[in-house]
């Protein structure tokens, strides 16, 4: 069985247990070199083969998993973040069925969910925003018609932008022509957990400015909304004396 493992955004103590484990008794890990974190691999027995396919092709990383199966043990897809958002894994799994090899997924702490912790920030607010949209700007892989940021940001919701970093001023001004003002509070986060982990918190406005004063060029996560404010927040129902629920009386 190939088990695709999510790396988590970065920290070593970031990968899920299970994780972990199945990286302890690997045989044959095929990592996504560009983006996990090397420490990882030393949870890996000094036998394991360790492959980066950081420059391999689809082709190429399905051989290396065909190749770890016939071996025997276990063999890893390990993913950085979790291996759901934009992890191409899909693609893979096709692969795999033709060829009848059986797979799982283990999922893992995705990099957004680093960043917001890095901006110790709560991506959903009551009366400001209750949803959360997770998106990247077209580049030249493009994306689906309606699913533009100018479409998506109409709603109010907290954006959180992949892979955009290299696109932030396009960015920016998909989420102004989408009527954002440029005061909207907005966010980078470099490298979320790594020892390198570097935080802007500006406006719409001059995000991509701050960015670029930061050296935030890649592995970036942008966040948009007024979810990220410094503000005073309105409290939730969820501990008001007054609401009950299955666990509590209303005091009132």
């Amino acid at each position: 069985m190939i088990h695709f493992v999510g790396a988590g955004p970065g920290a070593v103590d970031l990968i899920t247990v299970r994780g972990a484990e199945l990286l302890k008794r690997a045989s044959t890990v095929v990592y996504a070199g560009s983006l996990v974190n090397p420490a990882l691999l030393s949870f890996c027995p000094p036998s394991c083969v360790v492959l980066d396919s950081a420059s391999m092709s689809l082709d190429e990383i399905i051989l290396a998993l065909q190749e770890g199966e016939a071996r025997g043990g276990v063999t890893v897809r390990l993913h950085t973040g979790d291996p759901c958002l934009w992890g191409a894994i899909r693609e893979q799994m096709d692969r795999l069925d033709e060829l009848g090899i059986s797979y799982d997924v283990v999922p893992g702490v995705s990099s957004f969910c680093a960043a917001s912790a890095a901006l110790r920030a709560e991506l959903t607010r009551p009366g400001v925003s209750q949803s959360v949209i997770l998106a990247r700007q077209a580049g030249r892989t493009p994306v689906p018609d309606g699913q533009r940021l100018s479409d998506l940001a109409r709603c109010g919701s907290t954006m959180v932008l992949f892979l955009s970093a290299g696109l932030v001023k396009e960015a920016v001004q998909e989420l102004l022509d989408a009527g954002l003002p440029g005061s909207t509070p907005a966010c980078a986060v470099y490298k979320a957990s790594w020892p390198d982990e570097r935080t802007a918190e500006t406006t719409l406005d001059d995000l991509a400015g701050e960015m670029a004063r930061l050296g935030m060029t890649k592995t970036t996560m942008i966040l948009v909304g007024g979810a990220l404010s410094r503000a005073p927040v309105q409290t939730s129902l969820l501990y008001d004396r007054s609401f009950g629920h299955g666990y509590r009386k209303s005091e009132e």
